[in-house]
């Protein structure tokens, strides 16, 4: 058993061949297409043909469909609804959201790449007025269509999900309707990324942004128990739920795609006292984050088109920054590509070694794993600063000399091609809490 210092790699993402990255002008037609449907706010005219959220929903499925029927079928596109009441529905509404379904080897675990296709302006109930909705979040359905386009060249363990939901201004409906889908349909979620106002870099008060991208990822689990937030907090686990090493896992293919974003990992589930669609998939214990631009323009989000005072409002797609919204896309693509290739997360991890100089570490088998690579880092660190490679016919390891009191461990599972799983945290067993 060797060990390794931990290095920024290829285990992590290969930088993609010229062909295989966004074109920042394809995300800008697909945002100009989705800008002149008018309006796409959820309470509009779902059966107009040219104006509207439904006529948008029709596109965006028949685009999923001609890059399906590219790849030889290797997407299906569905739609799954319902009908949802609430304050900003308070007549009902129908919630439609259009699904691509990129099968893999083990069709039954997903990754989810998705955005909102409704927008709104100043008066959330306002379902008339034009409300081009360019960033928020035309953005986030471009980068879906463009990373469809992408992947779809590709064959994958792990099936891709790409999405445009509906109704997050009117409630995150949307998201709770494909989160409680994907409970509905058993799938076993490895991630969910959420991109949500990704295209400017121009903010508020004039700063420009451009070398970086937000991700947001929840500490402590919403659907956890209070007792698991109990055993969480004696293990020390606040810092490495499964949306957090979704975060952690991203952060590392943006160090090594070379790309030229960082991420700027936020540990929040999202901006200050605010939510989206990636919500309702924490509150079902899935892994989910949002990706959000690395700085905001609030005149250009909810803002009814006009001018006051010299000041222009209002999210249109001159506002936008195609080039940049090109790097969050690679950066997603890049993330879904290693995490669909990647066998499953090795669910639990147990630690024994209280009152010794060594570490006793556990995990079940995994369907497809060639290795599992065992990580530690010292209790005060938040970043994985080591790691030793175990065979994939092996399910356990002692780490001689590591303290378990001053160290955090975890493992991941490895492909033969080095794609690499999440890292599971490692933890007491239950008969120890």
């Amino acid at each position: 058993m060797r060990i390794l210092a931990l290095l920024p790699l290829a285990l992590i993402a290969m930088p993609a061949a010229a062909q295989d990255r966004p074109d920042p002008q394809r995300l800008k037609a697909t945002v100009e297409k989705l800008v002149g449907f008018g309006t796409r706010h959820t309470l509009s005219d779902p059966d107009n043909p040219t104006r509207g959220i439904g006529a948008a929903r029709r596109w965006f499925g028949a685009e999923l469909a001609k890059i399906g029927a590219a790849c030889g079928g290797c997407i299906e596109t569905s739609e799954v609804a319902r009908d949802f009441k609430g304050p900003r529905a308070p007549n009902g509404v129908r919630i439609v959201d259009v699904l691509g379904i990129q099968r893999g080897s083990e069709p039954n675990r997903v990754v989810i790449v998705m955005g909102h296709i409704d927008s709104r302006v100043t008066d959330v109930m306002n379902a008339t007025a034009d409300a081009p909705g360019a960033n928020d979040d035309a953005s986030g359905v471009a980068l879906v269509l463009e990373s469809a386009r992408l992947l779809s060249k590709h064959k994958f363990r792990a099936t891709i999900v790409y999405a445009a939901l509906s109704g997050e201004e009117q409630g995150l409906y949307g998201g709770q309707l494909l989160a409680e889908t994907a409970k509905e349909r058993g799938w076993t979620v490895s991630a969910v990324l959420n991109n949500d106002i990704v295209g400017n870099t121009i903010g508020q008060d004039g700063r420009r942004v451009a070398d970086r991208v937000r991700v947001f990822s929840e500490g402590a689990r919403d659907s956890e128990t209070l007792p698991e937030a109990k055993a969480r907090r004696a293990d020390g686990g606040e810092d490495d739920g499964p949306s957090r090493a979704l975060a952690k896992a991203i952060r590392g293919v943006a160090a090594a795609d070379g790309a030229g974003l960082k991420v700027l990992m936020v540990r929040r589930p999202d901006r200050f006292g605010r939510g989206g669609d990636h919500s309702p998939f924490l509150a079902l214990g899935y892994p989910a984050v949002r990706f959000s631009v690395g700085v905001e323009n609030y005149d250009a989000q909810h803002q009814d088109l006009r001018t006051e005072a010299g000041k222009v409002y209002g999210d249109t797609a001159d506002r936008m920054d195609f080039p940049y919204l090109a790097k969050v896309t690679a950066l997603n693509v890049a993330t879904l590509r290693r995490l669909a290739s990647a066998p499953a997360a090795p669910q639990p991890v147990l630690l024994s070694g209280a009152l010794a100089t060594d570490t006793t570490v556990q995990w079940p088998a995994v369907a497809g794993a060639a290795r599992y690579r065992v990580y530690w880092r010292a209790a005060d660190s938040d970043a994985w600063s080591q790691h030793v490679d175990v065979p994939g016919d092996r399910t356990e390891t002692v780490l001689k000399g590591i303290i378990v009191d001053d160290s955090f461990v975890g493992v991941a599972a490895l492909a033969a091609d080095g794609a690499e799983s999440l890292v599971s945290f490692g933890a007491r067993p239950v008969r120890e809490r």
